[in-house]
């Protein structure tokens, strides 16, 4: 989330923009295709052999963009090395710290681990910008691959997965294995904070409800990241701040990334999922639209912190509603297919954002886009339910948490 650091460096070298976003694109696009084989890892293995290949690859891809600064050589690098670390790392944290929580607090849990991704900008970028201006960016990339590794590879020592037979508990109940120690079953359910049943991935794919999340997640990650790899630049050519102030643009998308994140998981535990994107679609409209004419640093730090607000909720409600709709067991697996989306989103929006930079010299149609793809996805927000189980399952009930919620 601090690409734009590295990209508005990278341009003072000569890059363009749209040689800019190359990387950032490909890093993307593996890190959301390397959630499925990494969530399976982490479902079937646990996360710490999937976040001890996450270290690794986090140290070969940052060094070597060090020692091979070319747009060939930063997409593999960068693109695919440490692309793979951002997946296997991404499909092993949520998922597991999911696991050990019921879904009266899913939307809470998700929000508090996935705002870790967004707070690092707030740290990042400016370490980065303090470090590219002392020892240059090859060595920047360098000296932040041996940092990020090493604490991946120390934090790793304590994360693990809850026992077999493990059911979170109920809201003043203590939790622990149930009392035969045997997992739920479609025909004698679990408590009411689980869905009816644990769907595998082929389950999954057979339902309506994962394509209208796919989809779903795809427009209003395409909306978020055209603008977010260009946030530096936006600042300096439509606002004309100096590349130090627009700096301080990434890390107001941080800070307020991290409250969207653990804020809105917090408010769809009480008001539901639907709701909760529904509510971050048409925020997300509404900002695009005005943000052409956020044409100083007020207007558009307040334009950014909505943008930001708004995509750090749906980083965390896609996961809880996952759990929601398809059980917690295949947890890794299954959100990995549904993150395959983010992917697209990745790869297109900054393409987008970059070309439309390079064709025009402005973002007013990257701008126009954004908008309307997150007005067609706050359309599907109203379409989505839980799925109905069959009538040899739990009599066609809808999912508890919808129906409660009033969503």
């Amino acid at each position: 989330y601090s690409w734009g650091v590295f990209a508005s460096a990278l341009r003072a070298e000569g890059w363009t923009s749209t040689q800019s976003q190359i990387p950032y694109m490909i890093a993307c696009a593996v890190f959301a295709i390397l959630m499925v084989p990494g969530g399976r890892m982490q479902d079937r293995f646990g996360p710490k052999l999937v976040l001890l290949i996450a270290s690794i690859m986090t140290a070969i891809g940052f060094i070597f963009s060090g020692l091979f600064k070319t747009v060939g050589g930063l997409s593999i690098f960068f693109g695919i090395f440490f692309g793979i670390a951002m997946g296997f790392g991404y499909a092993t944290t949520t998922p597991t710290a999911i696991k050990w929580f019921g879904k009266e607090h899913r939307g809470l849990i998700s929000g508090i681990v996935v705002s870790g991704f967004g707070l690092a900008g707030i740290y990042i970028a400016p370490l980065t910008n303090r470090l590219i201006h002392q020892f240059g960016l090859d060595k920047t990339f360098i000296i932040l691959g041996l940092f990020f590794s090493a604490i991946i590879l120390l934090f790793r020592l304590f994360i693990a997965n809850p026992p077999d037979g493990f059911r979170p508990a109920l809201s003043g109940v203590k939790p622990g294995l149930k009392p035969d120690d045997k997992p739920a079953t479609t025909s004698q359910p679990a408590a009411s904070d689980h869905p009816a049943r644990d769907y595998t991935w082929r389950q999954m794919m057979h339902t309506s409800q994962f394509y209208l999340l796919w989809v779903m997640f795809l427009l209003g990650t395409f909306a978020g990241l055209l603008i977010l790899g260009q946030l530096s630049t936006i600042g300096q050519e439509q606002a004309g701040l100096s590349p130090s102030i627009a700096m301080s643009l990434v890390m107001i998308y941080a800070v307020f990334n991290w409250l969207g994140r653990i804020l809105t998981g917090l408010i769809s535990d009480k008001i539901g999922r639907r709701a909760t994107l529904l509510s971050i679609f048409l925020i997300q409209v509404l900002s695009f639209l005005f943000f052409p004419q956020m044409t100083t640093y007020l207007p558009l730090a307040i334009g950014t912190a909505f943008v930001a607000f708004s995509f750090g909720g749906m980083l965390t409600n896609f996961p809880a509603v996952t759990a929601d709709y398809f059980g917690v067991k295949n947890l890794g697996l299954n959100y990995g297919l549904v993150f395959t989306a983010w992917g697209g989103g990745g790869v297109f929006g900054p393409f987008l954002g970059g070309l439309v930079h390079d064709l025009t010299g402005a973002y007013l149609v990257s701008y126009h886009v954004s908008a309307i793809l997150c007005f067609a996805g706050a359309l599907l927000s109203l379409l989505v339910r839980a799925p109905r189980e069959s009538a040899a399952g739990t009599g066609s009930q809808i999912d508890p948490v919808e129906t409660a919620s009033g969503s």
